[in-house]
């Protein structure tokens, strides 16, 4: 199944609604069985956006599924980038 990664970056000054949302995201990746990895960009200590990369069956697929996030629901991203991805390393 292809891979793809997510790129979000964070509005300006949504760290507390981020961290409020937080458990629901968690339990939004969990449930979702082709996620390969997930965290949270860093700027001077403090979240600023997420980094995914996840199996889907498409790019429509998977953007479509990005859509769902809990983070998105509370507005918590200025920027969001769904990319095809290829594994190189590690």
């Amino acid at each position: 199944m292809p891979l793809y990664a997510v790129i979000c970056r964070d509005k300006p000054g949504r760290v507390d609604t981020r961290a409020a949302t937080r458990p629901a995201h968690l339990d939004w990746l969990a449930a979702h069985g082709g996620v390969q990895f997930a965290g949270p960009l860093i700027e001077e200590g403090a979240p600023a956006g997420s980094l995914l990369v996840i199996e889907a069956g498409d790019l429509a697929a998977a953007k479509a599924w990005v859509a769902t996030d809990p983070y998105a629901a509370v507005d918590v991203f200025a920027s969001v980038e769904v990319i095809e991805w290829k594994k190189a390393i590690g």
